[in-house]
């Protein structure tokens, strides 16, 4: 075979594969726009396929159904979801201004959720998929981990039973304001962005400033 033959027969699979990747990639991208406006259970495929420009027999050669299609996309979302917060979460030094560690949180956690709206709508849905609530059983489980390191650095000498119930309390307190926040948009959604932030000060800066012997700073009225 002469040497461009055979450089091009190994070219092709390579290219069908990034041009398949880039399919996935289309199809998820327009199951991600069709369960955020109309949730899991009201989305079909034929509404996927006809949001990604294409056949429902094209969209079939990449999954067989709309649970595949949430399950990859949710997979890929709490995989990055997970990268997420362990950037955010990451343990602080007592002395650092509480106002800063959480709205670096809630800036990091907010900007993901905002950016991908349809991981809200499929892991709070009422019918996702049981792989999915397995993961999100498990991403849930890896946040309160986290929290819970991230308030012992700020609750030094807090009893772990503290430690544990702050950290679920931070937790719901956020995904409380995470729903309103992603209801509205432009100024409105930064106002309630900026109440979220001012929720978890006023309620860690008692715990902290008693644990700490300091007075409690003040948050944005």
């Amino acid at each position: 075979m002469p040497e461009n033959a055979e450089t091009e027969a190994k070219e092709q699979p390579r290219r069908r594969q990034a041009r398949g990747e880039r399919r996935i990639t289309q199809l998820l991208e327009a199951a991600a726009t069709v369960f955020t406006t109309t949730g899991y259970t009201a989305a079909s495929t034929n509404a996927i396929a006809r949001e990604a420009g294409v056949s429902p027999g094209t969209l079939y050669q990449f999954f067989p159904n709309k649970e595949a299609i949430a399950i990859e996309l949710g997979g890929r979302l709490v995989h990055e979801m997970q990268t997420a917060y362990g950037e955010a979460l990451a343990p602080v030094d007592p002395a650092t201004p509480l106002e800063e560690v959480v709205g670096a949180a809630v800036d990091r956690f907010m900007a993901f959720n905002c950016d991908h709206p349809v991981f809200f709508a499929l892991m709070h849905g009422p019918d996702i998929p049981g792989r999915m609530a397995e993961d999100h059983d498990a991403l849930h489980t890896g946040l309160v981990n986290r929290l819970e390191t991230l308030m012992t650095s700020l609750l030094p000498d807090a009893p772990q039973a503290d430690v544990t119930r702050t950290a679920h309390m931070v937790l719901g307190l956020y995904k409380a304001g995470l729903e309103l926040v992603l209801a509205h948009e432009g100024a409105e959604r930064e106002a309630y962005i900026r109440e979220v932030k001012n929720v978890l000060v006023r309620y860690l800066d008692p715990l902290v400033g008693d644990r700490l012997g300091r007075s409690g700073s003040t948050a944005t009225p």
